[in-house]
């Protein structure tokens, strides 16, 4: 198994940041071909999505946890700033982990599709993401 790991500047807002180059770029220094992409968030407060980006989607991504995962005082985690209970719920909904089966060292990703790190935790402004790869 290749793998590797890289620091991704999320910064104090909410984002979704698109990890698709990154992973294609780690699949061309690993030499893939044919095989599995595994891509791990070793935190307690960030997760992994596959949504298309770009379009309005990941906007309506981050909206539709602000209505699900509001950041206020509901939360019995309350360290933090205010809410970040929240952040701590999100890999539930969000896991820190996503595969993807490589073909001829593409991602195969449907033609909309972007490997996105999900991070609404602003008290944490770069992420560790774990990219390994695993041969066919």
């Amino acid at each position: 198994m290749y793998s590797t790991e890289i620091d991704v500047r999320t910064g104090s807002q909410a984002v979704v940041h698109d990890l698709t180059a990154d992973a294609r770029r780690f699949l061309s220094d690993a030499g893939a071909r044919d095989g599995l992409l595994h891509v791990w968030v070793p935190h307690a407060t960030a997760g992994l999505a596959v949504i298309e980006t770009g379009a309005g989607s990941d906007d309506d991504l981050l909206a539709a946890l602000d209505d699900l995962l509001p950041a206020d005082d509901r939360w019995r985690h309350r360290h933090g700033s205010h809410g970040h209970g929240r952040d701590h719920v999100l890999p539930g909904f969000l896991p820190p982990y996503a595969s993807v089966p490589v073909l001829e060292c593409a991602l195969a990703l449907g033609t909309w599709q972007s490997l996105c790190l999900v991070d609404t935790n602003g008290d944490n402004p770069v992420r560790r993401v774990r990219l390994s790869y695993l041969a066919g």
